[in-house]
């Protein structure tokens, strides 16, 4: 008997082999609006791809993050378009349940706009943020200034562990994914801190003028 994830990490390949960069674009905005796609497995199956040579770095970042911001979009709409009682209703086809939107807001009410950009590093999560935003009514720039900047640093993070580690990949992928809340934690003190930073600096200019 083969071994589940080798077997589940070989479909991947057919479909990146067969379909090349559009297949990973397409397979992101499923995952990203709720299918059971593994996007984090995909993403650094394509980093490991670019360093192997099979794929090209720039259309692979182009299809990766186009995907993750047109599925994180597409359940933006759906919240705003069909709200609460219609999710609650039809969401078993999207992976969606009452628990889950609970979740989903208790996290959107704690943190904001950032559970935005934090919620792609935490799947179940993401696209029940996205969806909540669209429920909440909230602006479509603000949406997207969140949103797509967290799908930026979602891309490049899992792509990086692909191309950086190599032959090792799976093994990083797994103690990235056991530790993914801390490490989001991490992000966010991380672009806290260099946010004051560039504030204090540019007090600092003003008083010199």
């Amino acid at each position: 008997m083969s071994h589940p994830v080798l077997s589940f990490i070989d479909n991947l390949y057919i479909i990146i082999h067969h379909y090349g960069y559009i297949g990973i674009f397409s397979l992101l905005v499923f995952g990203i609006v709720g299918l059971p796609v593994p996007d984090e497995t995909l993403l650094t199956l394509s980093g490991y791809l670019i360093y192997k040579g099979h794929l090209h770095l720039v259309p692979t970042f182009l299809a990766a993050y186009l995907g993750s911001i047109c599925g994180i979009s597409i359940s933006y709409s759906i919240g705003k378009t069909f709200g609460r009682p219609f999710l609650i209703k039809y969401g078993k086809y999207f992976h969606i349940n009452e628990a889950g939107l609970d979740k989903a807001h208790r996290w959107f009410e704690k943190i904001g706009r950032w559970t935005l950009f934090v919620g792609y590093f935490i799947p179940g999560v993401r696209h029940l943020t996205a969806i909540f935003a669209g429920i909440s009514e909230l602006e479509m720039w603000e949406f997207g200034l969140f949103a797509y900047s967290g799908g930026l640093l979602w891309t490049v993070t899992f792509l990086s562990i692909g191309y950086f580690f190599g032959e090792h990949w799976e093994r990083i992928l797994i103690i990235v994914q056991r530790n993914i809340l801390a490490v989001s934690i991490v992000i966010i003190i991380f672009l806290i801190i260099i946010f004051i930073l560039k504030l204090i600096s540019n007090r600092r200019k003003k008083n010199l003028q």
